[in-house]
């Protein structure tokens, strides 16, 4: 029994550091942020912090790493997806709800002191599948035709998910993949079709 309270309490204990962290990224660059100021912000004692990470840098690796696996979960269904299944909207709804379900630290990557390098591990996790599927949704395009989408596309779907974090995500994983799927696939007509 001893074992399931030190669980809970280790689990709220990171929760804990994980808030504070993220509310003060959205404020100062991370190299700003001291764990003396992280500790008072968590109301934990620098032992508890250190009992856990090894320094702010370490925090927000196990962080990015946490993310990243719940992220290569999400895409496993899609990627065991037969191919004839699988559609670009499909590949963006599990996309976007992994995000919407990791919000805090995806407000703190695309925010002005972001890890701009995890944001782009993370667009490059779907690539390869992504690049499958819109090479056979174009089949007249060249492989450079569909990376060059690629690009133009993963870039646009950050300013997606950066304007629905700023709307606080109030709307659903798939109405904002649907969004991002008509735009992809029609452009400024999408505009017409809403």
């Amino acid at each position: 029994m001893k074992s399931k309270g030190k669980d809970y309490r280790t689990r709220v204990t990171k929760m804990l550091i994980r808030k504070a962290f993220t509310d003060m990224l959205k404020e100062k660059p991370i190299q700003s942020i001291t764990i003396k100021e992280l500790c008072e912000t968590a109301g934990i004692n620098r032992g508890t912090f250190y009992s856990h990470y090894s320094d702010i840098y370490d925090l927000l690796e196990k962080m990015e790493e946490e993310m990243m696996a719940d992220f290569i979960k999400a895409l496993e269904p899609l990627l065991e997806t037969d191919k004839e299944d699988l559609t670009p909207v499909k590949i963006t709804t599990g996309i976007f709800r992994c995000l919407k379900e990791n919000a805090d630290i995806c407000t703190v990557t695309l925010g002005d002191y972001g890890d701009k390098d995890f944001a782009l591990r993370l667009i490059n996790l779907g690539r390869e599948k992504c690049v499958e599927t819109y090479s056979r949704y174009f089949g007249s395009a060249t492989p450079k035709q569909i990376e060059f989408f690629y690009a133009f596309v993963s870039a646009g779907c950050i300013g997606l998910l950066q304007k629905w974090l700023a709307e606080g995500m109030v709307s659903s994983p798939e109405e904002i993949a649907a969004m991002a799927e008509n735009i992809m696939m029609y452009g400024m007509g999408a505009l017409e079709r809403a």
